[in-house]
């Protein structure tokens, strides 16, 4: 059974929150309207493992890439667009700069999802 299966049948509902992203706070706004405070995870200031990382990415039945934010100067700096990059490469980038890690996955007992647009999360609840 993966990590974050045990921690879905051991707690409710974990959000990897940015406040600074509108989905993010979105989503984290519907989760708390249904009348659920979840463990709230900046992951930002405390990102996942690399291996964390790969269990989310893989829980929500996303590739590497379809996980990454591909936006912004970091993306372009890296050159992170070339599609000769793999899946180990392109995870060593989001592990080393979490900003690039799209945003907000959500885990509840129902899964794990990439929560983009927010109204995604409301199939977790």
């Amino acid at each position: 059974m993966a990590a974050f299966e045990h921690e879905r049948a051991a707690m409710g509902v974990t959000i990897y929150h940015n406040n600074a992203c509108s989905n993010s706070r979105g989503a984290l706004a519907l989760i708390r309207e249904a009348g659920i405070e979840p463990e709230i995870i900046d992951y930002v200031q405390h990102p996942p493992t690399r291996a964390r990382l790969a269990e989310l990415i893989a829980g929500a039945g996303l590739t590497v890439r379809g996980a990454m934010r591909d936006k912004g100067e970091l993306y372009e700096q890296l050159k992170l667009s070339d599609p000769a990059l793999g899946d180990d490469a392109l995870l060593d980038a989001m592990t080393a700069h979490p900003a690039l890690i799209n945003r907000p996955f959500v885990v509840t007992p129902k899964g794990v999802r990439l929560c983009r647009p927010p109204a995604l999360v409301q199939d977790l609840l």
